[in-house]
């Protein structure tokens, strides 16, 4: 059974009104001055940010409030967002509690933009972690330099969230080690990276669903569900897998090499996206850690997607399986693949054989090539790909 996260419809409404006891706003308008109220908050404590530039290399430790009654650290006009501008980190929360950050700018820092982790103490994870409205943009660029980095956080809400231009080999968002989360209504935008992930979660991540999200140009895997991660770094231990119950639905996919690899998984659900026009794959099969205990990549379920590409930018019928893996204990079933230059050539290769899938027909998308993913009236994948509202084509858009 999933484990309850929050109930996303009230947050999206009340996102800092249902949750919190009454209590002392502080207004800063500098590092140092955020440092000051972040030693001093209790649980209930807002700290507001004035709008201005920031100096990175902020570290925060300790922040715990309660369950109705988080700490927050927002702008004090959302419309006006401060921006933490440089240093090795923008941002890093360690060792915090029913925490939540929101309409904050971080960029040009040379390491990661927000870090958020639990100091090291594998057992005792950071927890109840909400991240809204923030613009992280121009990390790193080289090296494994992730927009936002989650190491240890348990019961944690990503919502409305926009990253662009990570580093080359990081990720937007990268999880080691985290469980029970949603991400929902981000977008993330590469930069020609082709060696970054978009979203991944590895190091024994358990239970995490990305949801409603779109991703543009996001590397070689717009979603990495698991990796390659030391085994010292796993929380709270290493359980035989990199990622387990992971779910991507209704997710839109724009270019990059793959839309989804399954790296190291024992157990993921990747539904009703829609993949447009990826550079080689829909999806992979992988294994890269080997140790003793591991599972082979297992139990992947790859259904309701449609998948619409072109015969130059496709390899291996839309699906690379690597070593060390299980590719026939995946479920393929009721995907739509679409060649969209060569209809005759759009059957894709399979490891097993799929169920009810639609092949060589067109899914007649509203208008692609501007964003706009939603089905025309009559199309034959009706009930298969994302699901979408009029808000999140306007977004798209």
């Amino acid at each position: 059974m999933r484990s309850p996260v929050y109930c996303l419809s009230l947050l999206a409404a009340l996102p800092f009104v249902a949750t919190q006891a009454p209590a002392a706003e502080v207004t800063v308008g500098t590092s140092a001055e955020l440092r000051a109220a972040a030693a001093a908050a209790v649980p209930g404590t807002t700290i507001l940010l004035r709008p201005g530039v920031y100096e990175g290399d902020v570290w925060l430790t300790g922040l715990v409030g309660e369950a109705r009654a988080h700490i927050t650290i927002r702008a004090a006009d959302p419309n006006d967002r401060p921006r933490f501008v440089g240093g090795g980190e923008g941002l890093h929360v360690s060792e915090a509690a029913y925490l939540t950050l929101a309409d904050i700018e971080i960029s040009g820092a040379s390491g990661n933009g927000l870090n958020i982790d639990d100091g090291g103490k594998h057992d005792a994870p950071a927890h109840d972690i909400r991240l809204m409205r923030l613009y992280v943009s121009d990390i790193g660029p080289h090296g494994n330099r992730d927009g936002i980095k989650l190491s240890g956080v348990d019961h944690f809400f990503v919502w409305d969230c926009l990253v662009e231009r990570w580093g080359d080999g990081g990720s937007a968002i990268d999880m080691v080690g985290c469980h029970w989360g949603e991400i929902e209504a981000c977008t993330f935008r590469g930069g020609g990276m082709p060696d970054a992930n978009g979203v991944q979660m590895k190091g024994g991540s358990l239970d995490v669903t990305v949801h409603r999200c779109t991703f543009i140009d996001a590397g070689s895997r717009a979603v990495n569900i698991g990796g390659s991660t030391g085994l010292q770094f796993f929380r709270p231990k290493p359980q035989g897998y990199e990622a387990k119950d992971i779910i991507v639905e209704d997710c839109a996919f724009v270019g990059g090499q793959a839309a989804v690899a399954f790296v190291g998984v024992d157990g993921a659900k990747v539904h009703h996206n829609t993949i447009y026009h990826p550079g080689r794959w829909a999806t992979r099969i992988l294994q890269e850690t080997t140790a003793e205990g591991f599972v082979p990549c297992r139990n992947g379920v790859f259904r309701d997607n449609i998948i619409v590409f072109r015969s130059d930018q496709w390899a291996e019928g839309g699906v690379n399986i690597g070593p060390n893996t299980a590719p026939e204990t995946f479920r393929f079933e009721g995907n739509l693949w679409f060649c969209e230059d060569r209809p005759e050539a759009s059957a894709p290769s399979l490891p097993v054989p799929e169920g009810n899938g639609l092949v060589g027909v067109d899914p007649l998308l509203v208008d692609p090539e501007n964003g706009d993913f939603t089905l025309r009236e009559g199309s034959p994948a009706e009930g298969k790909g994302g699901r979408w509202d009029q808000e999140d084509v306007d977004v798209m858009l």
